[in-house]
């Protein structure tokens, strides 16, 4: 029983530090729109692979832009942060950090 216990905290532990970090790139990939780097640059490619695809598709999913402005960013932010606080509060019941 203690087995399954610390391997389910591990498990939240590792997905929580996986979505902070995901959450860290998102930033940087909206804060970078702004400036328009060199979009053959290696780190820009990896960054638009991994945020792109979800925010294109939950452009496709509910209107994320307004004027010129696109949200998308800020409302899969908002979701993973989301998903964050069910984790560590539902699964393992400590308070919201």
């Amino acid at each position: 029983m203690y087995t399954a216990g610390y391997f389910l905290t591990t498990l939240v532990s590792v997905i929580n530090s996986l979505l902070t970090i995901y959450g860290y790139i998102i930033v940087v990939r909206a804060l970078l729109t702004w400036v328009r780097p060199d979009p053959n640059n290696s780190i820009m490619r990896l960054l638009s692979a991994l945020v792109d695809p979800v925010t294109n598709r939950l452009s496709r999913i509910i209107p994320t832009r307004v004027g010129m402005i696109d949200f998308s960013a800020i409302i899969l932010l908002a979701v993973v942060w989301l998903i964050k606080a069910f984790l560590v509060k539902v699964v393992l019941g400590s308070p919201l950090l």
